[in-house]
């Protein structure tokens, strides 16, 4: 029975949204581990300094997902009786886990695994050395198995250790990664028996090393998942230990089932096409297959100057020369890139998901329903509570008009929620538009949401046409000045909202605007009000074209309170009618619908009470 090893979990847990993980989703992603392999020398640099700290930085500056130790000295007299692993787990917040080889002046002497991923468990199986006891430390995580050793100085030692590790790593139901010292030439015996088994992703012979290395970083190749190596280098650091670490990125094949991160959502349906969204946990080449049935089917992907836009976590795919008025079927496939060079290209298996539907509205096109959320900031409970009060109405397309994502610190953070409120509202067939209000202007990752929509005109600002009916999105920008010292200099929001003048004055006078049967303006941060307003630098640049604008009605929200402002009882020209807040006592869904020449807005509560009706 193998021997399970203690291992030490250091007490600091970081946050699934902690700045360690704010980087692209999973880190292009999920499937991608650095692996380091470092030959410490119990510490001791060639300049004769036992100095853990110098370690420690070379371990923080290449953030590797898991290090395989070797020469660690644990509570030994020579270093001081002190317990180098842990203090290097400490020093790089990283899992420690401890394999002693032999006894040693009063302590133990072997190998150690550092890891960002606590590990699942661990073991050690002895290997011949004739001079002293060596051992094969192996850890298991989530996805893969990682071993750390270190070979005898005898090459017959060396050769019965390749023979044990390969039979090691047969029994393992994951891919299998080893790291260490072998103590071996890459034209020895010993490697050569090593390769039959083993890849090796550091170059075993680089520029300036004639008789190559002794230290390797491999992967089992006979069984398991398929991996590759993306990067391999070994860092030159001449004086923290009488060896140089190595450093290989490694990538193991996702399985189909890994590939999406969530359903796709439609976005942007004007002009004869739609915008086809998703993203994966994985970089990959995407496309979509569409048609007005499921057996004839066209393909569409995204080009930029004779070239498919890949290799990317992100999938923004448009199709057009679509028939208003048809209902179409689409499904999207992407296959994992799993190496992209120049001269060469691995790819992994293919996700393929089922089909959706939907249809764009024809220009005659008089009968449809819309809903509209606002305020969610991240509240799930509200969306799912509002949206089980209109669940059953059949509508055509969905408004969140602001505050929904609010403050996203990081791309994970704010895909959680996107894909969330686009799941609960069926966004792979009924389009969406998420309008910015002024949470979603705050925090690191606000500029980055431009990346998971695909805007009306490319702006956060636009305009379109729902059959007879025409829609204008305004962008009210910050409600504060740009010079609140909270924004420190960063927004220019006073020349974005003068952008907008010149887009009013255009839509307004506009054939489509002026032909539509109805027109619905909707914005985030409200333009009239019946309280003084503290800032209204929107309605100072707007409101004289307002003024004369024949709306329907204004849709609005930010308040955190429903209100209904009539026509004319605050300077406005049409109607206005203001959403609740994020929490369900207090929040609202409101049901746009025209029938024919009647539209109706209806504005619902979080009991599901009708608190106000608008004929239009």
């Amino acid at each position: 029975m193998k021997q399970l090893l203690f291992f030490g979990a250091i007490a600091l847990f970081l946050s699934p949204f902690s700045p360690a993980k704010a980087q692209r989703l999973g880190d292009a992603a999920h499937n991608t581990y650095r692996i380091m392999s470092y030959n410490v020398h119990h510490g001791e640099g060639t300049d004769k300094v036992l100095d853990l700290q110098r370690i420690a930085d070379i371990i923080n500056r290449e953030a590797p997902d898991v290090v395989a130790v070797q020469e660690l000295d644990s509570m030994t007299q020579r270093t001081g009786q002190i317990d180098m692993l842990r203090i290097l787990a400490d020093k790089t917040l990283m899992f420690p886990v401890f394999a002693p080889a032999i006894p040693h002046e009063g302590g133990k002497y072997g190998l150690g695994m550092l890891s960002k991923e606590k590990p699942l468990s661990s073991y050690q199986i002895p290997l011949p050395g004739r001079e002293e006891a060596r051992t094969l430390l192996v850890v298991e995580f989530a996805q893969y198995y990682m071993g750390c050793t270190h070979f005898s100085l005898n090459a017959e030692d060396r050769l019965a250790s390749v023979e044990l590790i390969r039979q090691e790593a047969e029994k393992m139901d994951k891919p299998f990664f080893v790291a260490g010292d072998l103590n071996a030439r890459p034209d020895s015996p010993v490697m050569e028996a090593f390769t039959k088994d083993f890849v090796l992703f550091n170059n075993p012979k680089p520029a300036g090393k004639e008789r190559g290395v002794i230290d390797y970083i491999a992967g089992y190749k006979t069984k398991g998942t398929p991996f590759t190596a993306l990067h391999t280098r070994i860092i030159d650091e001449p004086v923290a230990s009488d060896h140089d670490p190595l450093i290989a990125d490694v990538r193991i094949q996702a399985s189909k089932e890994d590939i999406f991160y969530a359903e796709p959502y439609l976005q942007n349906p004007v002009d004869g096409g739609i915008t086809v969204m998703w993203q994966t946990r994985v970089p990959t080449y995407s496309w979509v297959e569409y048609g007005t049935d499921t057996l004839y089917l066209q393909t569409a992907r995204t080009l930029v100057d004779g070239q498919v836009i890949c290799n990317d976590l992100h999938n923004k795919i448009r199709i057009e020369g679509l028939t208003p008025g048809q209902t179409y079927y689409y499904r999207v496939h992407s296959q994992e890139i799993l190496l992209y060079q120049a001269y060469k290209k691995v790819f992994g298996e293919t996700a393929v998901s089922p089909f959706y539907s939907f249809t764009l509205p024809a220009a005659d096109t008089r009968d449809f329903t819309a809903l509209i959320f606002n305020d969610l900031h991240k509240q799930e409970a509200t969306l799912n509570g509002l949206y089980d009060l209109v669940k059953d109405i059949p509508y055509d397309f969905v408004f969140f008009n602001g505050d929904c994502i609010d403050d996203p610190a990081n791309e994970e953070e704010a895909l959680l929620h996107i894909a969330m409120q686009c799941r609960k509202v069926g966004a792979s067939s009924h389009p969406v538009f998420y309008l910015r209000g002024n949470h979603e202007i705050r925090n690191a990752y606000s500029i980055g949401l431009r990346e998971l929509f695909d805007y009306v005109g490319d702006k956060t600002y636009g305009a379109f046409n729902w059959g007879d009916t025409r829609f204008v999105m305004l962008d009210c920008g910050e409600d504060k000045p740009d010079t609140t010292w909270v924004y420190y200099g960063l927004n220019d929001f006073t020349q974005l909202r003068q952008d907008q003048v010149g887009f009013l004055q255009e839509e307004l006078n506009s054939a489509a605007f002026k032909q539509a049967r109805k027109k619905v303006l909707v914005n985030h941060i409200p333009l009239y009000s019946k309280r003084p307003a503290r800032y209204q630098p929107s309605f100072d640049l707007w409101g004289d074209l307002l003024a004369k604008a024949p709306f329907d009605v204004n849709i609005s929200a930010h308040t955190h309170r429903y209100d209904y402002i009539p026509k004319g009882e605050a300077g406005n020209h049409f109607p206005v009618v203001v959403g609740g807040s994020q929490r369900l006592d207090t929040a609202t869904v409101m049901v746009l619908q025209k029938k024919g020449d009647a539209m109706t807005l209806r504005v619902l509560n979080g009991k599901g009470e009708k608190v106000f009706e608008l004929a239009l």
